[in-house]
């Protein structure tokens, strides 16, 4: 069945690179990199730890975890690869040379064999769940063992592997895996349903609970805020996608009747919607500022696009509350809850949390978050946060509490990775 996978992906690979033609138009970081999409790169040292992250959503669950590796493995080099180079861009920006940050090769047995070959690596650390047949089968070939950290499997995705004609090759690449450090009871639940045996899984938690708010992200935030002219109720949206902005400038339309000085800072996740969302503002006749063209936010400015990458924590950290998308829509399955309450702000969410589910349900218990299921809904959350500062402050600790005494992942993953590098 592999063969025919590889098969099938070497006859794509030419539609593959027209995509991240046409994605480089737009997007020129789609245009870098691409000898590292067939393995090439420079050579590292023998006994390097790799791990993979997806995007910046589990780069973002791996840095205090490569962090930790580096303090116990001083003379191990790390290599970190991503499948997006906006993954890639945030790995960068969070480490230093230490760190090789590069792009996943495809899933092409050549091209993963001369990777393996090139790294060397000890160990492949891979965030969450990717399940590449060719690249797990080159691990195994090579005696390269293989640890799922964080790992998440969703009801929809595990119908997926265990229908059709593609559930004998995952099946088959899950054998390669050693450990799987699950982030929860049901997902270690259902690696088991596909076929992992028990003695290979343990729950270790959420390394995204483990996530830490540098103090200069703090700082920056406070900063950002002074120069917005101070007192100024701000709320951001982050990581809204087509569908979603409309809604929440329509709730700020809304609530300017009543909070007139209200600024909205509004982050689209995906950078080739920049341009479209920039111009839906304006023709809300809202006055908007870009963060990428640098304009300053005057007083009668409504709304601060986010066009950048890698700011979103910080405008979080300059946020009364913040509304977390993904989750307004349906099919997204929802945005990082931990990065705002991490901060202390109170979140707002959509109905369709996704794999955010829990983390949603323990941050309402902690009176810390709101669902909200229209744009009424969401206009009436808003205006009892801003009218309440003591409330608001109180649901803000109450969400940093939450993700503080749920922390742990991280030490318990590090210990399951020694005992297999042992």
């Amino acid at each position: 069945m592999r063969f025919v996978y590889s098969l099938c992906l070497y006859l794509l690979s030419p539609l593959v690179f027209l995509y991240f033609f046409w994605r480089g138009i737009r997007e020129r970081v789609y245009w870098r990199g691409w000898l590292q999409r067939f393995g090439w790169g420079r050579r590292r040292p023998p006994g390097s730890l790799w791990v993979h992250a997806a995007s910046v959503g589990e780069v973002q669950a791996a840095v205090p975890l490569i962090r930790s590796l580096q303090g116990a493995y001083p003379d191990r080099s790390v290599t970190l690869t991503c499948f997006t180079p906006t993954g890639v861009a945030q790995a960068a920006r969070q480490f230093d040379e230490s760190v090789d940050c590069r792009l996943l090769p495809l899933d092409l047995p050549g091209a993963m064999a001369r990777f393996i070959k090139r790294q060397r690596p000890d160990l492949l650390v891979i965030i969450e769940t990717e399940i590449w047949p060719n690249l797990l089968a080159a691990c195994r070939k090579r005696a390269v063992p293989v640890v799922f950290a964080n790992a998440r499997m969703m009801p929809r995705s595990l119908r997926r592997y265990t229908r059709g004609p593609l559930a004998s090759l995952f099946g088959q690449a899950l054998a390669g895996v050693d450990r799987i450090a699950a982030a929860s009871e049901d997902d270690a639940e259902r690696f088991m349903t596909l076929g992992v045996p028990e003695n290979r899984v343990e729950v270790t938690g959420n390394l995204k609970l483990d996530f830490q708010v540098d103090e200069t992200v703090r700082r920056q935030g406070l900063a950002w805020r002074e120069s917005w002219g101070g007192k100024r109720p701000v709320w951001v949206a982050g990581s809204t996608h087509e569908g979603e902005e409309r809604r929440v400038l329509d709730a700020h339309q809304r609530l300017l009747k009543d909070f007139p000085e209200l600024l909205m800072v509004l982050v689209p996740r995906h950078p080739a919607r920049f341009h479209a969302v920039a111009d839906l503002c304006r023709g809300q006749k809202l006055e908007t500022a870009r963060r990428s063209e640098n304009h300053r936010v005057k007083q009668s400015t409504r709304v601060l696009l986010g066009d950048t990458l890698g700011e979103l924590l910080d405008l979080y950290a300059a946020a009364d509350v913040a509304l977390v998308g993904g989750t307004l829509v349906r099919g997204i399955g929802g945005h990082n809850l931990l990065e705002p309450a991490a901060l202390g702000v109170p979140v707002i969410v959509g109905p369709h949390q996704g794999g955010w589910a829990e983390v949603a349900g323990w941050l309402r218990e902690a009176g810390a978050l709101i669902t909200c299921s229209s744009v009424d809904e969401i206009v009436e959350a808003m205006q009892e946060a801003l009218r309440d500062n003591e409330g608001r402050r109180a649901a803000g600790l109450a969400a940093r509490q939450a993700v503080e005494v749920r922390a742990g992942a991280t030490a318990r993953t590090q210990a399951l990775i020694a005992e297999v590098l042992a």
